[in-house]
């Protein structure tokens, strides 16, 4: 099994997170993060956050896991972050689970994630995405406030490196304060791309253009229509 993309339910999350963040300042960047939430149909979203932070991604991969009929979990360090998440989401009239603790004590208890968002002000964001307990069928990894971590710091390869985390393509968005996101791809998927062959699919519709950072030395795989 692999992660399958729907478009009507990605339409569905975005516009009804478009109607619960009216009043937040970071519009644009929960919208698309709900949106392929709900778009690759997680069972199981992860975030972290932390205290004083912006709600209205969290209040997106609410929305997006009533779409999906999936699980939501918000992973803080303490006790006062926790309060003040819970109160802040049941006033946007979501109720998601919470877990208080450090990345090795709440990682190990997160089993089958597909997809997460980490806040790169988070100090240890880098840690918890490699401590993550990824789905077999893949899963979808981002890092919002990209932009703020220093960027020969972080590698999606190093991060993923060993076992069955495989790399199929990553992507940086400019948007809001940046977002770096990752697809890793269903274990026991060969290529990564879902049967094809990289370069073309069976109708010749789509071609793949490979481009490698220069700074970070990651691959980066684009799908382009001709």
């Amino acid at each position: 099994m692999k992660l399958v993309w729907s478009p009507e339910t990605a339409s569905k999350a975005y516009i009804d997170t478009v109607k619960f963040c009216e009043l937040y300042q970071e519009s644009g960047v929960a919208e698309l993060i709900s949106a392929m939430a709900a778009g690759w149909n997680a069972n199981f979203i992860v975030e972290t956050w932390s205290k004083g932070g912006i709600m209205a991604t969290s209040i997106g991969l609410a929305v997006a896991s009533r779409h999906t009929g999936g699980r939501h979990v918000c992973v803080v360090t303490d006790e006062q972050s926790r309060l003040e998440y819970a109160e802040r989401m049941v006033e946007a009239g979501m109720s998601p689970e919470i877990i208080v603790g450090e990345a090795e004590e709440v990682m190990d208890e997160l089993v089958g994630i597909d997809f997460m968002v980490v806040d790169c002000r988070r100090k240890d964001f880098a840690r918890i995405l490699r401590l993550a307990k990824l789905s077999s069928r893949g899963a979808v990894l981002m890092c919002k406030n990209a932009s703020l971590r220093t960027a020969s710091s972080f590698k999606w390869r190093t991060i993923l490196e060993g076992g069955s985390r495989r790399l199929v393509r990553s992507a940086f968005l400019p948007v809001g304060m940046g977002l770096d996101i990752a697809h890793v791809g269903a274990i026991g998927n060969g290529n990564g791309n879902g049967g094809n062959s990289g370069s073309s699919s069976a109708s010749g519709s789509v071609r793949w253009i490979k481009h490698v950072d220069q700074q970070s030395g990651e691959e980066h795989v684009i799908r382009r229509l001709k």
